[in-house]
């Protein structure tokens, strides 16, 4: 017996151990590649060369760029790996520069995944000459066990797209189980929230070829005998549970969340006759659940307004009566109102994450009675968000769509807030003003936001977090003096700036910079 506690069998799959292949010889000192998703426009341009301007198209028609050409949070690549690992029955093989799939890695185990992940390493040689992609082929014929997987995951980090590595290519399958190829560069793709989308979309539409080719097998739950909503996102296990018991007048059920845990999900989703798009930037998953002729409905039952009208919104979509609609309504507004009125958040907040969720957060703490002047998202605006901003705007906040780092840190300090919620920058500047700040993600995005759960779910914490003005004032009070940037510590003496190297480190990177323009225009 054991104390530990796991949220599934994740910790128990087998670890499997890499080996080298028998004739491969590395080239020595050869540079794989000195380039990154920093690199911006140079990869794009190279990707393009490599042939593939008609999937950088499509990801600029799906998840148009902001003023940033850059990502500003995490490698977006980890929002599909993340996919991946929670799903049982999923290996996941990543094709890259070594440092990214490391940081990779790394950042998943950190966020609590238990599985093994594949690497198919390269060298210029492999790269250029076609063997990665033949090692990526020979490396899934090796994988593809049916007794352990359902499905292989191939991702191609920026350098592999930018080389243009054909993973479309790939079988469909091997020994039974799927092989499903994606490439997530981060010049692509602008949030990890976004590449969540391109492996989910890329999931459906393989289910969905599927489910039109023949039957299919059934979730290992069974299926559920009322009409369900499919909903999109990933949320609070809680969340689903709460949309369920709302959906129960109505004479529906909550269907399965998407991204899904396991395979079957996927066909159980399709199944739904109605898809809630609850994180509005599933542009990939959404073409493909109209394809198959579900209509999407926006938002998300949150707080008093929102569930009012998600419940009509859901209800017109079904052809459900308006006086089950109403019955809905009465069973679940009192208690949410109650909730909210238990737990009154007071102070003004400015908002801004990069999760998907930002706009519903807002919402929530506007009802539960706070000021919300800002409100920043690194994702785009869609046609599923529209009510929510058009909701937020019209309480007095200007909302955001693919903020920048910049766009959050001049909103906090021109309004200087009771709090700041926000990325890990945002709030260290904020301490850095004597602000009290709240990490989005962990603190924030963690919690229940749907039905009477989420109402009186953010109030403790946001409360805690205000009350915390008293000590940051201290604290700012007992490291006045202290400096800041280049002076920053406790010095005996004045600290030796040395202009003249700065001066000298900045006329270096204009040559630089003149060098590489006259490069480009030849």
């Amino acid at each position: 017996m054991t104390s530990k506690v796991t949220y599934d069998a994740a910790d128990a799959v087998e670890v499997t151990k890499g080996h080298p292949r028998e004739g491969e010889v590395p080239v020595a000192g050869a540079p794989v590649d000195g380039l990154g998703c920093h690199s911006g426009s140079e990869m794009e341009k190279a990707a393009r060369i490599a042939g593939n301007s008609e999937m950088l198209d499509k990801f600029a028609a799906d998840y148009p760029q902001g003023p940033h050409d850059k990502p500003q949070s995490m490698c977006p690549a980890f929002g599909s790996l993340r996919v991946g690992l929670r799903m049982r029955r999923v290996a996941t093989v990543l094709s890259g520069s070594a440092c990214c799939v490391y940081g990779l890695t790394f950042v998943s185990h950190f966020y609590g995944a238990r599985r093994s992940v594949g690497y198919v390493p390269f060298n210029s040689e492999t790269l250029v000459t076609g063997k990665l992609f033949e090692d990526i082929r020979e490396s899934v014929h090796d994988l593809a066990d049916p007794d352990k997987y359902d499905a292989i995951v191939v991702t191609n980090l920026c350098v592999p797209t930018a080389s243009g590595v054909p993973l479309r290519l790939l079988p469909n399958e091997i020994n039974g189980v799927r092989i499903v190829g994606i490439d997530v560069p981060g010049f692509g793709i602008p949030t990890h929230a976004e590449a969540k989308d391109v492996l989910a979309g890329a999931m459906l539409n393989y289910a969905r070829a599927e489910v039109e080719a023949g039957p299919v097998a059934a979730p290992v739950g069974g299926k559920s005998d009322r009409p369900t909503v499919a909903l999109l996102g990933e949320m609070f296990p809680a969340d689903p549970m709460m949309i369920g018991q709302m959906l129960a007048p109505l004479g529906l059920a909550a269907g399965p969340v998407v991204p899904c845990r396991e395979w079957r999900e996927l066909y159980a989703a399709l199944d739904s006759s109605v898809v809630a798009a609850i994180h509005p930037f599933y542009t990939s998953a959404v073409r493909e659940f109209q394809a198959a002729g579900r209509p999407v409905v926006g938002s998300a039952p949150v707080g008093r307004d929102g569930t009012v009208d998600w419940l009509n919104a859901i209800g017109d979509a079904y052809g459900v009566p308006r006086s089950k609609i109403s019955d809905a309504e009465n069973m679940a507004v009192p208690a949410i109102r109650a909730a909210l009125e238990a737990t009154p958040i007071n102070g003004t907040i400015t908002l801004s994450g990069y999760e998907g969720s930002e706009l519903l957060v807002a919402r929530l703490l506007i009802e539960s009675g706070a000021h919300v002047p800002y409100v920043g998202t690194a994702c785009p605006r869609t046609p599923w968000n529209a009510a929510d901003q058009a909701w937020l705007e019209d309480r007095g906040a200007k909302v955001q769509f693919r903020a920048s780092l910049e766009d959050d840190c001049a909103a906090m300090e021109a309004v200087r807030p009771d709090l700041a919620i926000g990325t890990t920058p945002v709030v260290q500047k904020a301490k850095e003003l004597g602000i009290p700040g709240l990490y989005f993600t962990n603190l924030i995005s963690a919690r229940p936001l749907m039905g009477v759960a989420g109402a009186g779910s953010l109030a403790e914490v946001i409360n805690a977090a205000i009350a915390n003005k008293g000590r940051m004032d201290h604290m700012r009070e007992f490291f006045e003096g202290v400096g800041s940037g280049d002076t920053a510590g406790v010095w005996e003496g004045a600290p030796n700036l040395r202009p003249d190297f700065r001066t000298q480190n900045q006329k270096k990177l204009e040559r630089q910079a003149k060098a590489a323009k006259a490069a480009e225009m030849i």
